[in-house]
């Protein structure tokens, strides 16, 4: 039985061949370049029925393909089934690449239409050495989308100074002075979360994450210009931008507007600038390619906003811990769902103050469907809970004053000998990572082993990074610094946020994952440098059921105690009910 996705596919065929293409490519991005995007631009999930955040997908008149990364490739599986699109795991020996697939499919001499507003314009480079033609057709789904959705317009609101601990024209001279130091005298702001910490702004066009449509110009000489639909600005945000001194220009006008850029040395982030952007400021003037400065500057917390850190980490924790006291009682006592138990979670953080929704879906994966990295239950696969096996919970809160993301997996009743001995090997390596001490200037990359030692002396792996840093009510996914096995050579700095997960998936089985948001603070200075380490924001027990104690060295068991004592600590104070403290006392208790 044929599912609407190929109706939409024959739909885009039948626009290619009026503008005579053989290829059309559409990937997950937006005119920004971000992670998550509006609905409006979710052209990818729309056309292939794949709701994950990565992916390109490619049709011909004869074939579809969807290429997507490690995290997904259980999941694209399940979701591709029935449709037209068959997946190519990316990373994978004997994969193609999109540019192999097309001229296997079509030829070398095959016509490559895209839209250049969402397409990043380091694929320029990509493009140069192939014998396909690549030619920009405009934005298919304006023409194949039935009932498309808008570009939002929701409001946007002033980020408190008291949270955001420095105003945006101080954000902005500095923005300048990063960029003078690289030879540029004004650069473009595209990203939506690099635009909302410069601006000290937040807003709500992208789910989960508190950004807003907008670009930002920032040039010597000129005023500041934020692009936005000026329906989106309430009195209260137009006065800040008054006070801050940014100007404000209608967002349909931004791309013209480039043209003023002549004389101008402009700075421009490879990684979130489009083939648009690219194309508008080709011959007006002259660009260096740089990491944003505003993506360098944010990543590095002040005071005010680690402060915040600590205040929401406090009651995401007491959120955690009346869910997890909550929940093994709920699921013996039976009619709970990942579905269930999630939306008790999210009605538990709601309680807290400044909450402002989640920071991503939640991931309750029980089971085999913990196996799948980046799992949403929906209602058709909404799995029952038993006292028995492996609940997977991935989870996180915006709040006004921080942003948490954190993972536990809970035994729910009997494990398997398997499931034990994962769950311990994850918890070594997460501790691994924690504990470490490392000197400054040291990137991710070099700290990432530490997470895997103790699972490849098992002959085991996954396939994700270990971990991100954390927007500051921001997005929850932040760089430009990560802990992945691939080369990320983003240094890491104190006062950056950091997340730790490492995991072990067993397709149909289990998955196991263990996070906490770290910060980086400054260890020590000795005769041979200045050292970092990382200290624990992430406040909430680590279930002790399942752990394999023998497994355990002298150093992890103290580190364990160590941070379950700072968790009983911090927590005790704020939870009213006694069953809820005795319960907190006996998940911290020290173990030997």
């Amino acid at each position: 039985m044929k599912t609407p996705i190929y109706d939409r596919v024959e739909a885009l065929r039948a626009w290619m061949r009026k503008k005579n293409i053989d290829a059309y490519i559409v990937p997950s991005t937006d005119p920004h370049m971000g992670e998550y995007v509006p609905e409006h631009w979710q052209s990818r999930k729309w056309l292939t029925g794949f709701d994950g955040s990565a992916g390109t997908a490619v049709v011909t008149q004869t074939a579809a393909a969807l290429w997507t990364d490690s995290r997904y490739f259980i999941a694209a599986e399940q979701q591709l089934d029935g449709t037209p699109f068959c997946l190519m795991k990316m990373g994978q020996p004997h994969t193609p690449t999109i540019a192999q697939w097309i001229e296997q499919v079509e030829g070398e001499r095959a016509v490559v239409g895209f839209n250049h507003t969402v397409m990043p314009a380091s694929t320029i480079e990509e493009w140069s050495n192939q014998p396909l033609q690549y030619l920009f057709v405009g934005d298919a789904m304006d023409c194949v989308w039935p009932q498309r959705p808008p570009v939002p317009l929701n409001a946007v609101e002033v980020q408190p100074l008291a949270f955001a601990g420095e105003s945006a024209a101080c954000k902005i001279k500095r923005i300048m002075q990063y960029c003078r130091q690289r030879g540029a005298t004004g650069v473009v702001v595209s990203a939506l979360d690099d635009v909302a910490w410069t601006t000290n702004m937040r807003g709500a066009d992208v789910p989960c994450n508190p950004v807003f449509v907008a670009y930002m110009v920032i040039k010597e000489g000129s005023e500041p210009t934020l692009y936005i639909n000026e329906s989106k600005l309430t009195p209260d945000a137009r006065a800040h931008l008054d006070r801050e001194g940014i100007a404000v220009a209608p967002y349909d006008h931004f791309l013209p507007a480039l043209a003023q850029c002549k004389g101008h040395t402009m700075l421009l982030d490879p990684a979130t600038t489009t083939l648009a952007v690219a194309d508008a400021l080709n011959g007006v003037c002259q660009t260096v390619s740089h990491r944003s400065p505003a993506t360098m500057l944010k990543a590095v917390k002040n005071d005010s906003e680690i402060a915040g850190f600590r205040r929401a980490m406090l009651r995401d924790g007491v959120a955690m811990v009346r869910w997890l006291r909550w929940l093994l009682p709920a699921v013996e006592a039976g009619g709970q769902t990942e579905m269930s138990v999630s939306a008790r979670l999210e009605a538990l953080r709601a309680e807290g103050e400044h909450y402002r929704g989640v920071s991503f879906e939640t991931i309750a994966g029980y089971a085999a469907h913990g196996a799948i990295v980046h799992y949403e239950a929906t209602p058709a696969t909404d799995a029952p809970l038993a006292p028995r096996g492996l609940l997977l919970c991935d989870s996180g809160a915006q709040y006004a004053d921080g942003t948490t993301d954190i993972t536990r997996t809970i035994a729910l009743g009997p494990l398997t000998d398997e499931e034990r001995t994962d769950y311990t090997l994850v918890l070594k390596g997460h501790i691994g990572l924690a504990m470490a001490q490392f000197p400054e200037g040291t990137c991710g990359t070099q700290l990432d082993a530490l997470a895997r030692q103790a699972m490849w002396q098992h002959g085991i792996n996954y396939g994700h990074g270990t971990g991100h840093g954390v927007g500051a009510f921001l997005n929850v996914h932040e760089g430009p610094h990560q802990v992945r096995m691939n080369h990320m050579p983003a240094p890491l700095q104190a006062g950056m946020t950091l997340t730790n997960e490492p995991g072990i998936y067993r397709a149909g089985s289990h998955g196991v994952r263990t996070e906490n948001t770290m910060l980086i603070t400054p260890a020590a200075e000795t005769a041979f440098g200045r050292f970092l380490r990382f200290e624990p924001l992430t406040l909430c027990p680590i279930d002790l059921a399942p752990v394999r104690r023998e497994m355990l060295t002298p150093a992890e068991v103290d580190w364990l105690n160590i941070y379950h004592a700072q968790v009983r600590q911090a927590l005790l104070p704020l939870l009213d009910d006694a069953a809820d403290q005795s319960w907190l006392e006996n998940a911290t208790a020290p173990i030997n």
